[in-house]
C-alpha cells in the first residue's frame, strides 16, 4: 500500500461485550464472526489504562488537536456507572494537556437513566440512541429475546435526553433501514422527538449475503430513501440528516460526512474488551475473522494498527476502490460504499475490490437527490456577474478580517491604530463606498495574501501593519473625506492603490506623510525634519508631485480626447481600464511585471488596447460586454508572446498583457486571458470541481492526457476563441462530452457546463 500513514482520530472502545436486546439485524451477533462469545463481558481495568495510554501516545506523536473516542458494546450502559466513571476518568487524565478528548456513547437506550446521565454530564460525553422509527418500524427488528418490545423504553430514554438538564448530550438518533417499513411514518416518528441529527444506516449486506430485496428492484433502498428525502423536504428539513447532509456536500465538492459514503480516508480503530484491536466493526459482516489485525493495547501502537494493509487499504481514497468505481462519475460522493458492502469471496479483483452490493442503490440515491436540489445547490456567483463580484468582494474582506485577527494574536500597535481609523472612514458613506472601491481592486488581494504569509511566517506584521494605511488614505481621497492618513513612503515615493504616485522626497528617502482627501484631488503633507511644505494634488493633472495612473479605453468605450493621461473626478468609480505599471504588488504573475512605463510607451500601448477591442467587438460583440463587466485593470508583462495574457494571483478584474505586438494579436491574447481570469475568478469562491488530477483525461487537440482542470480550463478558452475561426472548435463537443461523464465535476460545475453547451 502507498500514502502516508493515516493516524486514527476515532476509537470505539467495547466497554461490554453482550446486549439485553436480540436485534435480527446485529452485525455483532448475528452476522458471520462471533468473536465476542470469547470475550470478556466487560472491560478491565488494565485494559482501560492501557488503552488511555496507547491513547495518548498517538495523539502526541501525531500533534492531534483532538480524539473522539465512542463507547460502545454491545450495550455499554450495561458496563454499569461505576465500570463507565473509571473509563471516562483514565481516557480524561491521560489526555489532559495533549489532546482535547471528545466522549461519546452509542446505546440502544433500554438503561439509559438520570444516573448515567448524570455521570456522561460531569464528563461532556455526548449519547445516541438507536430507534428504527415508530413502533411498529422499530420492532420489526429491535425486541427482546422473548419477543418484548424495547420502543417504550427506548422512548422514555430519548425523553429524558430531551430534558433541558441534559439536552446538550443529545447526539441524536441511528436509524437502520428497512425497506418493509412506510418511509414516511418512519421519518415523521423520528422528527417528532426533535433530535440534534438523524443517522440512517443501510443493513450490513455483502454479495455473498445481500440485502433484502423483496420486490427485485435494483435501487429499492434508494426508493425508500428519496421518499424520506422529499417528505424530509415536505416537512422543511426538521432536523439534519447526516446521509444527507453527506451527498450536498459532496455535490458541491466539499467532504463526505459519513464513513459509510465518500473518499475520506478511514480513521477508526477498535479497542475490543480484552484489548485487542480490530478494524471497523461492520467487518464482521463478511467473515469470520475479518476485523482481526493480530494486535492489542498491551503489545501494538496504534501507528502500528494504522499501518495493516486491511486498514490501509482503506486509507487510500480513490485509489482503494474498484476500476468499476473509479470511472464511475458518482463516486466522490458513494466512495464505493461501505468497505463491508463490497466483500465477494469470488469477486475477480479480489474479495473487496467490487462495487458495493447497494451500487445501484447508492448511484440512484445521489442522482435523486442531485436532481431535487441542484438549483439550490448552485452558487449564484456561477451565473450571475454581480453575484460573482459581490462573492469576489466578500473574499477580499475575508482575508483582511484574518490578517486583523492574525497580527491582533501577535500584537501590533501601529496595525490597531490603522484598524481603528478604517472604522471611522466606514462610518460614513462616502468613505464605506470609497473603502469597498479600494478592496475591489485586484492586487490589494495579492497584498493580503503576501502578508498573510508574511505574518503566518512571523515576520510580517509590522510590514502589514505599514501597508494598510496606503489603502485607507486611497479610500479618503476617492471619498473625498478630510480625514488625515499617516502614510509610510519609501525611495521618496508614496503609492495610493487605484490612483498613482506622489513624489514627496529624494530618491533613497523614507518616512511618513499625512494625506487628507479634498474634492477631486488630495493634500499630502510630509512629515519629520527637512519636511517641505504642503502639496496641493488634483487627480487628473500629472505635475512633478503627481503621476496618475495611466488609463485605456475600456471594452465598447471610446478613449477619452485630449493629452496626457486620462482620469476621472471623485468620488465614485473611475472610468476605463487601469494600465498599472505601478503598483508594488502587481508582480503576481508568472512572468515579472515592466517597469512605469514612458508617457511614448504607455500611449503606444493604450492605441493598441484600444484597436483590439475593435477588433473583439467585429468578431464577438457579445464578448465585449462581458469583458466591459468583469476587466478593471490591465498591467504589462515581459516575457509574453504577442497572443498571451497572464492570470496571477490577485483578485477578479486583472490581466497581465504583453507589451508587444499587433492588435490582432492582442485581442486573442486578451479574449483568452479574460476567460481564463473569468473561471479562475469562479475557482476563487465556488468548488467547479474536486479532486483535481485523480482522473487523467484526453484532450481532443492533444495525445498527452490531462487532469480535469486543464480540460475544463482549455475548452472554455476554446468556446469563446470560436469567434477568431471554427477551427478552434474542432473537438469541443467530444470534450464538452468528456467533462460531463468526469467524477471530478460538482453541481456548481455541471451548471458552468451547461452554460458552456449554450455558448456554443
Amino acid at each position: 500500500m502507498t500514502g502516508p500513514l493515516v493516524p486514527f482520530r476515532e476509537f470505539v472502545l467495547k466497554v461490554h461485550s453482550r446486549c439485553d436486546l436480540a436485534c435480527d439485524h446485529c452485525y455483532v451477533y448475528e452476522h458471520a464472526d462471533q468473536s465476542w462469545r470469547t470475550r470478556p463481558r466487560t472491560i478491565s481495568d488494565e485494559v482501560i489504562f492501557q488503552t488511555a495510554q496507547r491513547l495518548a501516545e498517538h495523539a502526541s506523536a501525531h500533534a492531534l488537536p483532538s480524539v473522539s473516542v465512542i463507547l460502545h458494546g454491545g450495550e455499554p450502559l450495561l458496563a454499569g456507572p461505576a465500570r463507565l466513571r473509571r473509563v471516562c476518568e483514565a481516557l480524561t487524565s491521560a489526555l489532559e494537556g495533549v489532546a482535547e478528548l471528545d466522549l461519546r456513547i452509542h446505546t440502544n437506550g433500554t438503561q439509559l437513566s438520570p444516573r448515567y446521565l448524570d455521570l456522561f454530564d460531569a464528563f461532556g460525553v455526548r449519547v445516541g440512541i438507536s430507534l428504527d422509527g415508530d413502533r411498529a418500524a422499530n420492532d420489526r427488528h429491535r425486541r427482546y429475546a422473548d419477543g418484548r418490545s424495547s420502543h417504550p423504553l427506548v422512548l422514555k430514554a430519548v425523553e429524558l435526553l430531551r430534558q433541558e438538564r441534559y439536552r446538550h448530550l443529545d447526539l441524536g438518533l441511528l436509524c437502520t433501514v428497512d425497506i418493509r417499513n412506510d418511509p414516511h411514518a418512519v421519518l415523521d416518528a423520528l422528527v417528532e422527538l426533535e433530535p440534534p441529527l438523524i443517522d440512517f444506516l443501510l443493513p450490513h449486506a455483502t454479495w455473498d449475503q445481500p440485502p433484502l430485496r423483496p420486490d427485485g428492484s435494483p435501487t429499492a433502498y434508494a426508493d425508500w430513501l428519496l421518499a424520506v428525502f422529499d417528505r424530509w423536504e415536505e416537512r422543511g428539513r426538521p432536523a439534519p440528516v447526516r446521509m444527507f447532509s453527506s451527498v450536498f456536500s459532496t455535490l458541491g465538492g466539499g467532504p463526505s460526512l459519513t464513513e459509510s459514503l465518500g473518499l475520506a480516508p478511514t480513521d477508526l480503530v477498535v479497542v475490543e474488551t480484552d484489548g485487542r484491536l480490530e478494524q471497523v466493526d461492520s467487518l464482521k459482516s463478511a467473515y469470520e475473522g475479518a476485523a482481526a489485525t493480530g494486535f492489542d493495547v498491551f503489545g501494538h501502537t496504534f501507528d502500528e494498527v494504522a499501518a495493516h494493509p486491511g486498514v490501509r487499504a482503506r486509507q487510500l481514497g480513490l485509489a482503494g476502490v474498484g476500476e468499476t468505481c473509479r470511472r464511475c462519475p458518482v463516486v466522490r460522493s458513494c466512495g464505493g460504499g461501505l468497505y463491508t458492502h463490497r466483500y465477494d469471496p469470488t469477486g475477480p479483483a479480489g474479495a473487496f475490490d467490487n462495487p458495493s452490493v447497494y451500487c445501484a442503490d447508492l448511484e440512484a440515491l445521489v442522482r435523486g437527490i442531485e436532481a431535487r436540489t441542484a438549483d439550490s445547490l448552485v452558487a449564484p456567483a456561477v451565473t450571475d456577474p454581480a453575484e460573482l463580484a459581490a462573492a469576489q468582494q466578500d473574499l477580499t474582506r475575508t482575508l483582511l478580517a484574518q490578517l486583523n485577527a492574525d497580527i491582533g494574536r501577535r500584537g501590533g500597535e501601529e496595525w490597531a491604530t490603522a484598524w481603528e481609523l478604517a472604522s471611522a472612514v466606514e462610518e460614513s458613506e462616502e468613505g464605506a463606498r470609497g473603502l469597498d472601491e479600494v478592496l475591489a481592486l485586484p492586487y490589494t488581494r495579492s497584498w493580503l495574501l503576501h502578508a498573510l504569509e508574511l505574518v503566518h511566517e512571523g515576520r510580517g506584521a509590522a510590514r502589514a501593519a505599514r501597508r494598510l494605511p496606503a489603502y485607507l488614505a486611497a479610500a479618503v481621497v476617492r471619498a473625498g473625506l478630510d480625514l488625515p492618513v499617516r502614510v509610510t513612503f519609501s525611495d521618496g515615493r508614496l503609492f495610493l492603490p487605484g490612483l498613482g504616485e506622489a513624489r514627496v522626497g529624494g530618491a533613497g528617502e523614507r518616512g511618513t506623510a499625512l494625506v487628507r482627501g479634498m474634492g477631486d484631488g488630495f493634500v499630502v503633507r510630509r512629515e519629520g525634519a527637512g519636511a517641505a511644505g504642503t502639496d496641493v494634488v488634483r487627480l487628473r493633472e500629472a505635475t512633478p508631485v503627481w503621476r496618475p495612473l495611466r488609463r485605456a479605453a475600456a471594452p465598447g468605450q471610446a478613449p477619452e480626447p485630449g493629452p496626457g493621461p486620462v482620469s476621472a473626478s471623485v468620488p465614485g468609480p473611475l472610468p476605463g481600464l487601469v494600465l498599472d505599471d505601478l503598483d508594488p504588488f502587481r508582480d503576481c504573475f508568472p512572468t515579472p511585471a515592466v517597469p512605469a512605463l514612458d508617457d511614448r510607451a504607455a500611449a503606444g500601448l493604450a492605441a493598441r488596447i484600444d484597436e483590439a477591442w475593435a477588433v473583439i467587438g467585429s468578431k464577438a460583440p457579445g464578448r465585449v460586454r462581458e469583458m466591459a463587466g468583469f476587466l478593471t485593470t490591465l498591467t504589462p508583462l515581459t516575457g509574453l508572446g504577442p497572443t498571451e495574457c497572464s492570470v496571477g494571483r490577485h483578485g477578479r478584474g486583472a490581466l497581465g498583457i504583453p507589451v508587444d505586438g499587433g492588435p490582432e494579436e492582442l485581442a486573442s491574447g486578451l479574449l483568452r486571458g479574460f476567460r481564463r481570469a473569468e473561471l479562475r475568478a469562479l475557482r476563487d469562491v465556488t468548488d467547479l470541481y474536486a479532486a483535481d488530477g485523480s482522473w487523467d483525461h484526453r484532450m481532443p487537440w492533444q495525445e498527452e492526457p490531462v487532469p480535469f482542470s486543464r480540460l475544463l480550463s482549455d475548452t472554455y478558452e476554446r468556446i469563446a476563441l470560436g469567434a477568431f475561426g471554427s477551427r478552434w472548435l474542432e473537438g469541443v463537443p467530444e470534450a464538452l462530452d468528456a467533462l460531463e461523464g468526469a467524477a471530478e465535476l460538482t453541481v456548481h460545475g455541471k451548471r458552468v457546463l451547461d452554460l458552456m453547451r449554450k455558448e456554443i
